[in-house]
């Protein structure tokens, strides 16, 4: 399939008032000569002629662009100034170096297929190329009229969520970022040439200045397909169960381990999916962990408390001295200024009834332990009755399918 490429008339385009801020601009730190000044039909490294853009954010923005020698829709990431992809670039030749057919996983995770640098005004970006793929799963959500997933829907994500860990997990990548902004849902190619085709017809708002021209972001259509690890650009690479001890993972989404300054693995991601299944499904963040708009450590221990009974020992004992005593006595008990929210997993979990309640909350009890090593494995999940439902039901359709041909 090919497009005509003429560009549209001027007078043709809506134009974006002068005295206001749009897309990347809102940034409070926004530097306007840190981004690359991309333009709708510019062609990088004579590959990949830019169609629309996707998105953006404070390190990078994000076009469709069609690769001219595969003629093929991908997605150009173009990194600001002075930002570094290496890691990203890193994990994606490591998970390119598996056969395919080592995991069924291997493909649930979205890997660059170029890199190049371009030279720009005001010096030197990072430029990555990535299969192009349809909305995150946050997005997703926010589609329904709740904002929250239906349960079969979720359902039939976790499993190829899952499948991305555990391959990932074998090989050695920790994540330390899975969110549902993190997590995108293939797009159908019709999908995606459609787009290419509305941008020629209908050109998109932008707001043309002297030296850059700020574009608006197109909304990927909604698709529900398959789900695709990616922004690798926080994971860790090293042997399977390698003990790290670094800052990471998002705010709300950091496990006990993290947040107590202990050693941490790879379950850190599995504590991760248990939040995040809160936060597709249920009434938003498992842990709002915020005290007069900032993050609190305090107030979080409390509402994990709450959620899952206090600390083993064992925990405990893995804390630093410093930090614990401003928590809890030698003997265990909570002596922070923060109360205990009066609160359950059962009082929380409010869209379920009957079996699916009770699968529901015995996938996150699995999931939400103290200690990491009380966690199961991504592979260990395949089977839990919450996830395995969604399979069994499959199953069931297919039957009924069968029965009704013979």
């Amino acid at each position: 399939m090919s497009f005509r490429t003429s560009k549209p008339q001027m007078s043709k385009i809506p134009q974006l008032p002068y005295d206001h801020k749009f897309e990347e601009e809102r940034y409070p730190n926004y530097k306007a000569h840190q981004y690359y000044p991309v333009q709708l039909g510019q062609t990088f490294a004579s590959s990949y002629r830019v169609i629309a853009k996707l998105g953006y954010g404070t390190a990078s923005t994000v076009w469709l662009s069609r690769d001219l020698k595969q003629n093929t829709l991908v997605t150009l990431k173009v990194c600001i100034l002075g930002e570094d992809e290496s890691n990203e670039l890193a994990i994606s030749h490591h998970i390119k170096s598996f056969d395919d057919g080592i995991h069924p996983g291997k493909h649930r995770s979205r890997v660059t297929l170029d890199d190049f640098h371009v030279r720009g005004p005001h010096g030197t970006h990072h430029c990555l190329v990535f299969p192009a793929l349809g909305r995150t799963l946050a997005q997703v959500r926010n589609v329904f009229e709740d904002r929250k997933l239906d349960k079969l829907l979720l359902q039939r994500f976790l499993y190829p969520i899952l499948q991305g860990l555990d391959f990932l997990h074998q090989t050695g990548v920790v994540h330390t970022d899975i969110s549902p902004n993190n997590i995108l849902v293939e797009a159908d190619d019709d999908m995606l040439a459609n787009l290419e085709e509305t941008e020629r017809l209908n050109p998109s708002p932008r707001k043309v200045l002297d030296d850059r021209v700020i574009h608006l972001s197109y909304t990927m259509p909604t698709s529900y397909k398959d789900p695709v690890l990616t922004d690798f650009g926080a994971a860790y690479l090293g042997e399977p169960g390698q003990k790290y001890r670094d800052d990471v993972m998002p705010g709300v989404y950091r496990a006990p381990e993290v947040l107590a300054g202990m050693e941490w693995d790879s379950k850190i991601d599995i504590w991760s999916i248990g939040v995040m299944i809160w936060d597709l499904f249920e009434d938003g963040n498992l842990f709002p962990a915020y005290r007069n708009g900032h993050l609190d450590d305090e107030l979080h221990f409390a509402q994990m408390i709450a959620l899952m009974g206090p600390p083993p020992k064992e925990f405990l004992d893995r804390m630093s001295e410093t930090q614990r005593v401003r928590y809890w006595d030698s003997s265990g008990t909570w002596i922070a200024e923060t109360p205990i929210p009066s609160q359950t997993l059962e009082s929380r979990e409010i869209r379920l009834q009957g079996r699916d309640h009770e699968l529901l909350l015995g996938l996150m009890r699995k999931i939400l332990c103290w200690l990491p090593e009380d966690r199961p494995s991504a592979e260990d999940l395949y089977n839990d009755g919450f996830i395995y439902q969604f399979v069994e039901y499959v199953m069931e359709l297919e039957e009924s399918s069968q029965g009704k041909q013979g």
